[in-house]
């Protein structure tokens, strides 16, 4: 994945602070170096990483550290404070440097109203499935969301915004016979605004900073259309030249947000960093893949936490939100704290596996689990697994899949049908019981399991009593990875923020 290698290096560097009693000038200067060596290495434009390294040193001065002060976990802190500085848009930096506390938000539509989105960016960077993307995920949130093609540069490129709005349904507004993208683009607008469609997208041509005539064509469909955002979509595999292209945008129109793209590469990923930081705007959402629903939003502080190896227990748990329903939840925490497991319920959670997406980007975001805990090989052999073992279970009749008895899963007749019926061999069908046997092992550490109640010390008894089950049933040399109990522990301290009835809910999912 991009970023990939810069996170494994910037949690190795840290990593290596672990290994001193005491951090002083010279063990500090050694793993700055390390730091901005994986930066340089990644692309990550030079002056950047020149200011960044100046900051950290500034917010960690050893020679003036009060006495009980960790040197180790302050140096920690401020690499990863700097990191979260350069993608929230260096406005937000420069705004902390002159004591300022205001910075610029993250722009989102409101419902009811025209929310006009113009999307700029260099050719080949993905932004018109972006555009697809983004007007997709606005219309799961309850939008009417609209596409408008003003982009008479390139061949085809009306073709295929047709072809993804109509694959998403959405409705779509392009010309193959006017020449103006500025007509277009406010012809569409309008047209859109009259049949109240409360998010109007205008897709652009891509340009490179040398094509003036296209900047100039650019500034004109801004002028047409007056966009509430501008949106600069970037791929991620650029490079060095990213910080001059989109400070080139930043000048011509007033870049507010950035979408990071093809975030599923093998690239460096640095370009993205430098891209945010010269054109000042927060990165809003991430593209992780070619389909439509391959669309993050995007927040700087888990990202890096995860970059750096120390997870994202938040995101986490919000993803088993995502996949697992509420109505679910109850029931699935009732059969666990009653020890049964069956194939219904194993096979139900494959299916919400699937739904979380690659398995390595679910991992990473495991304190301990860095961004190359799963090759990508071994990750689509898993996700092969999980398809040849659900396809068995389809096999099942309701009498297999809700037993517990095992005697009654390993009947020969039984295992020849189920085998027969997937197309899969006996063989396949013993694999799949004893993966079954396993799990069942694993859950059944956690029956007992109990609910949280609101408030008070029955709530923390239940969360303790919890947590020492959950110790239980992870394997050990997984807990040892992740940072044993601590790190569960990390886990809650990370959720105390969060609404009592989130909580009990959270629970459930676990």
């Amino acid at each position: 994945m991009v970023l990939g290698e810069l996170g494994t290096a910037l949690a190795g560097a840290l990593k290596k602070l672990g290994e001193h009693t005491v951090v002083d000038e010279e063990i500090m200067e050694a793993c700055l170096k390390e730091v901005t060596r994986a930066l340089l290495q990644a692309d990550v434009n030079v002056q950047y990483v020149v200011k960044m390294k100046k900051n950290i040193v500034k917010r960690v001065n050893i020679n003036e550290l009060a006495a009980g002060l960790n040197a180790r976990k302050l140096l920690e802190k401020a690499v990863f404070t700097e990191l979260v500085n350069m993608l929230e848009g260096e406005g937000a930096q420069n705004a902390q440097n002159e004591g300022v506390t205001t910075k610029r938000e993250k722009y989102a539509p409101k419902k009811g109203v025209p929310n006009v989105v113009m999307f700029v960016g260099l050719q080949g960077c993905g932004k018109t499935t972006t555009c697809t993307k983004y007007a997709h995920h606005y219309q799961k949130k309850g939008f009417k969301p609209a596409l408008v093609c003003a982009d008479t540069f390139r061949a085809g490129a009306f073709d295929q915004l047709k072809q993804n709005a109509t694959k998403a349904r959405i409705p779509f507004y392009g010309s193959y016979t006017e020449t103006d993208p500025a007509k277009i683009a406010s012809d569409g607008v309008e047209r859109f605004k009259a049949e109240k469609n409360d998010l109007i997208i205008v897709d652009t041509s891509g340009r490179h900073k040398q094509e003036s005539a296209l900047f100039e064509e650019m500034r004109a469909v801004a002028e047409a259309v007056n966009p509430d955002m501008t949106i600069f979509v970037m791929d991620s595999s650029i490079g060095q030249a990213a910080s001059d292209q989109a400070a080139a945008f930043k000048n011509t129109v007033d870049v507010g947000s950035v979408v990071v793209t093809k975030l599923d590469g093998h690239a460096k990923g640095g370009g993205a960093i430098s891209a945010v930081a010269a054109t000042r705007a927060p990165i809003v959402f991430i593209g992780t893949g070619e389909h439509i629903d391959e669309f993050e939003p995007f927040d700087a502080k888990p990202f890096v936490s995860r970059l750096l190896g120390l997870g994202d227990w938040t995101g986490f748990i919000d993803k088993i939100a995502d996949v697992i329903p509420a109505d679910q939840q109850p029931e699935l925490l009732d059969k666990l704290a009653q020890g049964q497991f069956t194939m219904r319920i194993l096979y139900e959670q494959f299916a919400n596996i699937q739904k979380m997406g690659p398995m390595s980007a679910v991992m990473s975001m495991i304190p301990g689990f860095g961004n190359d805990v799963m090759p990508k090989g071994q990750e689509k052999q898993s996700q092969a697994k999980i398809k040849r073992m659900m396809c068995m279970m389809d096999s099942m009749t309701d009498e297999e899949l809700d037993t517990t008895s095992l005697k009654l899963l390993q009947d020969p007749k039984r295992m020849e049908r189920i085998g027969r019926g997937a197309g899969r061999s006996p063989m396949d069908v013993v694999e799949l019981i004893e993966e079954y046997k396993r799990l069942a092992k694993m859950m059944g550490k956690m029956k007992g399991l109990k609910a949280p109640k609101k408030g008070g010390y029955g709530q923390s008894q239940a969360l303790n009593q919890n947590l020492a089950q959950m110790a239980q049933a992870i394997p050990p040399g997984m807990l040892k990875q992740m940072g044993g109990m601590g790190a569960l522990q990390g886990m809650m301290k990370q959720l105390e923020g969060k609404d009592m009835g989130e909580m009990e809910k959270m629970m459930g999912k676990m």
